[in-house]
């Protein structure tokens, strides 16, 4: 068995006293969880525990009831099948590799025994009945049924009990306590299905009656009285109702893919997981009306895991646990409203639209039960305007399902429709939206000094001017000043002034990429406008090693000694890695023609000293300067030029 805890919730408050479940959550849920796959879920109502075995990983994962990692029991060879006691206060697990049934103590979480089965046995399914622990064992053809004795002073193993029945397959094993005497055994590994009903009322096991129904099943679960058993199969596409007096089929419950896992409420509600190959539903839940459809709901975009039990009602039946994914990556999925039907929501505005012009919103609400015509959806509009949403009223379903609805929005911009369907006591609820894209008119922004260059730290007023705007008359300036170091920065934020403007100061160091930004309202779009200027270094040079200065040929020359060589010293504004470029000049033929250039590189303050030498013809005419050209190790200045220093050579 997979769900119940004790017989009956009577027997649970005489054995325990009132008990305390954990408070419902308000929507379903969905929690990571670390396991590689399922081959067992088992829920604990008495510690209010989910048990996983994951074979891959050896361990059972117990979580609480929204999925919440508790433990990990570790050390448990490819474990397989388990099982509660009839009190829920020991834990039975099968593990095949180890050829052995552990027993642990479900409120301390840790091993109080083991029961070897014997070697090769590759014990893989256990079911509780009568005193004893039932299990399937072995492999293909030599396999059979076996039990463990919890009566006797000392539990004892027996194997062989198949009473005559060659399994092609360890056997799946179901008992319920509400049926005494009764062991039910599926042969799932041969496509005729056979269905074995054991009479275990005298401890040993005799054949009742049995079936081939044709099909190899994945999953099987009994009905709340232990009188019927539900099959994933026969047949790949459905799930079969059979009576274990005389295994006549009772109902079937269709499926749109081949089931996986199927599980019984207390009050015979069925669940089962389906492979979902066409992604279209992956959760059915059958009610105990057969004239009413299945609710189906699509928890997972992948295949549903294969091979194992994957999904089981909580105690009382109000949620289902569901468990999706592979690979150490699966989801624990509650399911909070598991017999409502899931509502579809869609809506369908136009991508685009005009601003005070009419517009149509459509969409349906759809459900494997169908709701009436006439059932009410809200519907809100979001926008510029009413940023938490106005209401547009109710509108109600057309007879198809289908709801239309006309709007005129007074605002531009992305405008939100969000109908939403409330639920009722059969149908889960459901929200949809859609966006339009509504135009706005486009302002005038500008923003001046655009591609002016400015001396270093000089003071430059910046002007945005902002056209007819709605309602919004906020202007933001940005400056980006060049170079990695220095992020763009907000300098001025405010409402434009009675002629539209708002200005703002800055002390220009570097070249400044400065943005106005408008943010647009109702009826006007957002514009920005750029403005780019630039910014001189400050650069000075001077000579050194003259014998005397002197005005003459316009200009103050430096006069040296043939034998002196002449100290040029830059002083730039300093930035990592800048270079300052030298270029000397000579008179001749009325003109200055270059004689040598270079570049040569600041130190950290700024600074280059170069010594000029050589033999110079004396009586000559000779010029040089400093520059910063931008670009030339750095960029974050505008091209700058210092002074001419002019010097001549005598001997």
């Amino acid at each position: 068995m997979r769900l119940r805890a004790l017989p009956a919730a009577a027997a649970l408050a005489a054995l325990f006293g009132p008990m305390v479940l954990a408070a419902p959550a308000s929507a379903d849920s969905s929690r990571a969880l670390a396991v590689f796959g399922v081959n067992d879920v088992l829920v604990d109502a008495v510690h209010q525990h989910v048990f996983i075995s994951d074979a891959y990983n050896s361990q059972i994962v117990v979580t609480d009831l929204i999925g919440k990692v508790v433990a990990t029991l570790t050390d448990l060879p490819q474990v397989a099948d388990l099982e509660l006691s009839p009190d829920s206060g020991t834990l039975y697990a099968a593990l095949p590799d180890a050829d052995k049934i552990v027993a642990i103590d479900t409120g301390q979480l840790t091993r109080t025994a083991e029961y070897p089965t014997g070697d090769g046995t590759a014990p893989s399914r256990v079911v509780h009945a009568d005193g004893r622990l039932w299990f399937g064992y072995g492999d293909q053809w030599d396999s059979g049924l076996g039990e463990v004795d919890l009566t006797a002073e000392t539990p004892t193993v027996t194997l062989d009990l198949a009473a005559g029945h060659d399994f092609a397959g360890p056997p799946m094993l179901y008992a319920d306590p509400d049926n005494p005497g009764t062991l039910l055994a599926l042969d799932a590994r041969i496509s005729s299905g056979p269905i074995i009903v054991y009479d275990i009322s005298s401890g040993t096991p005799a054949i009742r009656v049995s079936d081939e129904k044709g099909g190899s099943y994945n999953d099987a679960a009994l009905t709340p009285d232990g009188r019927n058993v539900i099959v994933a199969g026969p047949g790949g596409r459905a799930l079969t109702e059979y009576r274990l007096s005389d295994l006549s089929e009772v109902r079937t419950f269709p499926t749109a893919s081949a089931p996986e896992t199927v599980s019984v409420a207390p009050d015979g509600t069925v669940a089962a997981t389906v492979l979902d190959d066409g992604n279209v539903g992956d959760t059915y839940v059958f009610g105990t009306d057969p004239d009413r459809p299945a609710s189906v709901r699509n928890l997972s975009r992948e295949w549903m895991p294969r091979g194992g039990h994957s999904a089981s009602w909580s105690a009382d039946g109000s949620k289902l646990f569901v468990l999706t994914g592979y690979n150490n990556a699966m989801q624990f999925q509650v399911v909070d409203a598991p017999r409502a039907y899931a509502s579809t929501l869609t809506v369908d505005a136009p991508a685009k639209a005009t601003r005070a012009a009419s517009l149509t919103v459509k969409g349906k609400l759809t459900a494997n039960l169908a709701l009436p015509a006439g059932t009410p959806l809200q519907v809100i509009r979001t926008d510029l305007e009413s940023p938490n949403g106005k209401s547009l009223g109710t509108k109600y379903l057309g007879a198809d399902g289908t709801y239309s609805l006309t709007d005129t929005p007074p605002a531009g911009g992305k405008v939100k429709y969000t109908v939403t369907y409330a639920g009722d006591t059969t149908h889960t609820a459901a929200t949809a939206t859609d966006t339009v894209d509504v135009s706005r008119a486009t302002p005038t922004l500008t923003l001046n000094n655009d591609g002016k260059e400015y001396d270093y730290a000089q003071s430059v007023t910046f002007t945005a001017h902002l056209g007819t705007t709605y309602k919004n008359r906020t202007v933001e300036i940005w400056a980006n000043p060049y170079g990695a170091d220095k992020p763009d920065k907000l300098v001025k934020s405010g409402t434009v002034n009675s002629s539209g403007n708002l200005s703002v100061t800055l002390a220009l160091t570097r070249k400044t990429a400065l943005t106005a930004k408008f943010a647009g309202d109702g009826r006007y779009a957002p514009k920005t406008a750029a403005s780019t200027v630039g910014a001189r270094v400050k650069v000075s040079t001077t000579l050194g090693g003259s014998y005397k200065s002197q005005y003459t040929w316009s200009h103050t020359y430096y006069y040296f000694h043939q034998s002196k060589d002449p100290v040029v010293t830059t002083t730039m504004t300093p930035y990592p890695d800048r270079k300052q470029y030298l270029r000397i000049q000579i008179y001749a033929e009325g003109g200055w023609e270059a004689t040598a250039e270079d570049f040569f590189k600041l130190d950290s303050a700024g600074r280059s000293v170069v010594t000029l030498t050589g033999t110079p013809p004396t009586g000559r005419r000779f010029r040089v300067r400093s520059a910063y050209l931008s670009g030339s190790g750095d960029g974050v200045n505008t091209t700058t030029y210092g002074a001419w220093k002019y010097f001549t050579f005598t001997r």
